[in-house]
This record gives C-alpha cells, sequence and structure tokens, in this order.
C-alpha cells in the first residue's frame, strides 16, 4: 500500500484532530455482559438495515482522504459476523488507512488471532472481566467454557501488538479480582485497563454503588509493587493512563468516565451497524451515511457536517445516554 496524500487533519468545531473511526459490523453478540446489553438480548436489526462490508469499504474509501487513518472494529461481538477477515484485507488495502484494531471478547480469538493477523489486523483489546470459569459465565450470562488466558496467549502468538485487556470493575461483582487480573502484566507484555463502570440504558440494576473509582483500583493494583507512571502502547488512541508494576512486561491503565472526564482529548467517532455515524458514544448527534451511501451520494461533506457539530462533552454524569439501551449498541 503506498502512502496517501495526507491532507490538514480533521477537526471538530472544538479543534479536536478526527481521525480514528469505531466500526461497529453487528449488534449481536455470544455474550449478554450483564453491564453491555439486556439479557433477553436487543431487537436485532434486520440484515438489510446493516451496512454490507461492501458498503463499510466504500464508506471509508470516501473518508481516508479526509484524513481518516486508524479503524476499530467492533461490535456486540464482531467476530461472529462471517467473513471477518475478508473485511480486514479489504479495508488494509484502502490508501490512508495506517492502522487497525480489533474489540472482542476473545471466545474466537484461539481460532481466527493468526487468521485476522495476516489479513492485516495490528492489534486487539479483549474484554476480560473474570478470570474464574464460574464468574465469567455469570457476568457474561452465556457459558462457553471461556479461558480468558489462552485468549490473551493466541493474541501473542499471533503477533497482535498490542494486546490490551480491559477489565470493567464492578463493586461486590468482580472487583475482588483487580489484583489477580493486574498480575497478568508481570510477566506478559499485555496492557491491563480497568474501566470505571458506566451505567447506561436499561442495565439500570448497575448503580453508582457498583462504581470503583480508578484511585482505589490502582491503591489495590499497588500492593503488586510500587507504581510509576508510564508511556501506554506505542499504537492506540483510547484515553486511558498508564502506570507500570515495578519489574512487570507490561502496563496497568485505567479509564476513567465516571471520576475524570477525558472528552477535552476524544479524537474518535462511531459508526453504528446500521450505518449511523455517532460523534459522541453517550451524545444524542448522529448523521445517516446509510441511506446517502446507497444512494450515491458522496459522505465527504456529511461527515464534516457531523464533525462541526460534535459536541464538546458526554453527559454520562447527568445519566443522559443519548438514547442508548446498551453499550453494544456503539460498540463501546
Amino acid at each position: 500500500m503506498t502512502a496517501a496524500t495526507h491532507e490538514a487533519p480533521l477537526r471538530d468545531q472544538h479543534g479536536r484532530s478526527i481521525e480514528y473511526l469505531r466500526i461497529s459490523v453487528t449488534d449481536r453478540c455470544n455474550f449478554r455482559c450483564v453491564y453491555c446489553m439486556p439479557e433477553r438480548g436487543l431487537d436485532w436489526l434486520p440484515k438489510a438495515e446493516i451496512l454490507s462490508y461492501e458498503e463499510i469499504v466504500a464508506l471509508v474509501a470516501q473518508l481516508a482522504p479526509l484524513g481518516l487513518r486508524r479503524l476499530r472494529i467492533t461490535g456486540g461481538e464482531p467476530t461472529i459476523r462471517p467473513g471477518l477477515t475478508t473485511l480486514i484485507r479489504q479495508l488494509k488495502a484502502i490508501e490512508g488507512i495506517e492502522d487497525i484494531a480489533l474489540s472482542t471478547n476473545g471466545v474466537k480469538l484461539p481460532q481466527m488471532g493468526a487468521e485476522l493477523r495476516a489479513a492485516g489486523l495490528d492489534r486487539v483489546n479483549l474484554s476480560v472481566d473474570s478470570l474464574r470459569p464460574d464468574r465469567i459465565a455469570a457476568i457474561a450470562r452465556r457459558d462457553l467454557g471461556f479461558d480468558p488466558v489462552v485468549a490473551i496467549e493466541a493474541a501473542l502468538a499471533a503477533g497482535l501488538d498490542p494486546v490490551k485487556v480491559n477489565m470493567v470493575v464492578m463493586r461486590g461483582v468482580n472487583d475482588d479480582e483487580v489484583i489477580d487480573v493486574a498480575r497478568l502484566t508481570i510477566d506478559r507484555a499485555v496492557h491491563v485497563r480497568f474501566i470505571e463502570l458506566m451505567p447506561v440504558g436499561e442495565m439500570a440494576h448497575l448503580t453508582d454503588e457498583h462504581i470503583v473509582p480508578s484511585a482505589e483500583v490502582l491503591a489495590r493494583v499497588a500492593t503488586l509493587g510500587a507504581l510509576t507512571g508510564a508511556e501506554g502502547p506505542a499504537r492506540g488512541n483510547g484515553p486511558a493512563v498508564y502506570h507500570r508494576i515495578a519489574g512487570a512486561a507490561g502496563t496497568v491503565g485505567v479509564i476513567t468516565p465516571m471520576t475524570h472526564t477525558y472528552c477535552g482529548s476524544c479524537n474518535r467517532v462511531r459508526l453504528t451497524a446500521d450505518g449511523r455515524l455517532r460523534t459522541c458514544l453517550y451524545g444524542d448527534h448522529e448523521v445517516n451515511l446509510r441511506d446517502p451511501l446507497r444512494r450515491g451520494e458522496p459522505l465527504a461533506p456529511l461527515f464534516r457536517q457531523a464533525l462541526a457539530e460534535k459536541p464538546l462533552e458526554h453527559l454520562l454524569l447527568q445519566r443522559r445516554v443519548g438514547g442508548l439501551q446498551a453499550l453494544s449498541q456503539v460498540g463501546g
């Protein structure tokens, strides 16, 4: 792939550079995690409403010349949609796209890791909310016999780099495993990020009482060894603040949507599985790109206008979540 001629960075109305698009390829998942999706699931999108892979590629090909450089494939659970490696290969061939990441629960990584890497996937984020089989099944509300350590090792063996491990910390649910999950970084070059619980939509049974502030999480992690500030992974776009346990191969990070918002450095927008551009995870501003794409209309003016309307910050702390029933609708 030849290097594209980069235009001036796309900026929103607040001057933030936007070069990162999160693409949801499905609203479905093989888990029903307690903080992400109702146990019954959702009213799934009809197939005709979901962007085809060809449409996703065409959309990205129109936006890349504007300065889009980094992509993340999300869901639902993206690995359950057939042909994902084909999509990644085609996206990686688009001039200007420099980096493709995947967010996954990791269930299929042992089988798919090597082929995803060969197709052009650069890095991966795995959700690991517990290391205990019974608790994994309880949080996921599905018992698939999943071992997250096997998935992590498969990602490392495939050459995906960096490998990030995300744990949503919930008081009284899994917060007693913070130290065990942090310990994964001691002899593995992985980057564990502890995420503050974000009560959203129909997950009303998870309340403020379940939120564990990141300062408390780091205090627990520090019992494994002195923490020093650390640079995050060389490739990455997220809001985590990283630390390293003395002598550890990897890092621990915290993501703090509830105690310290990071909207000022937001560099991303999201594409839902049915082709709506969502400019803030918890905002209500969306732009339909699917229908203009299907009519053969140019998307650049719509994209630029969407960025001009991107809000300054989310209103999660006021429990305004832009009509979301579940995080799975937008890939987190």
